[in-house]
């Protein structure tokens, strides 16, 4: 499952810190829970000591899936976005046929998707429905609430 994700370099720097601060905080306060545990007695039946490994084998994976996720990206420069079409970090105004209502959104990765920001993924309906449209077209996008119609009204960077 080796995806490649594209971010920005702030969201890079975001996942980098994360990381650093999973292994730097998180590790040695799992192994620190672990010791003062298996201080209490018997390990078969502490159940302090079991919820501090499972907690330790939790974060592990959060770390192996963060550098996973590291391992795969690419970062991309906003500097060369090409708003002749749409495309991911372009930003774009759109007004939906059917109630007339226009709406701006920026085409982000799944990682910096924001609804409430106006951040909406590449791989959601509409991210997907309107990627690779130019000003003037008319995009299809099948959602859960039906199928949408949107014109594609600007594109910019």
């Amino acid at each position: 499952m080796s995806t490649i994700q594209y971010v920005t370099k702030e969201t890079l720097e975001q996942m980098k810190v994360e990381l650093q601060r999973m292994k730097s905080v998180e590790r040695p306060a799992a192994s620190r829970a672990i010791a003062e545990a298996r201080e209490k007695g018997d390990l078969k039946e502490n159940a302090e000591y079991d919820a501090a490994k499972e907690a330790q084998g939790l974060l592990e994976a959060k770390i192996a899936s963060m550098e996973g996720a590291l391992a795969n990206v690419r970062v991309l420069d906003e500097s060369s976005i090409d708003t002749s079409k749409v495309s991911i970090l372009t930003k774009v105004t759109l007004t939906n046929l059917s109630t007339k209502k226009q709406v701006t959104y920026q085409i982000v990765s799944e990682k910096e998707a924001d609804l409430k920001a106006g951040k909406i993924s590449v791989t959601s309906p509409i991210g997907k429905g309107i990627l690779g449209k130019t000003v003037g077209e008319t995009a299809e996008v099948l959602a859960p609430a039906g199928t949408l119609r949107f014109k594609i009204e600007d594109i910019t960077a």
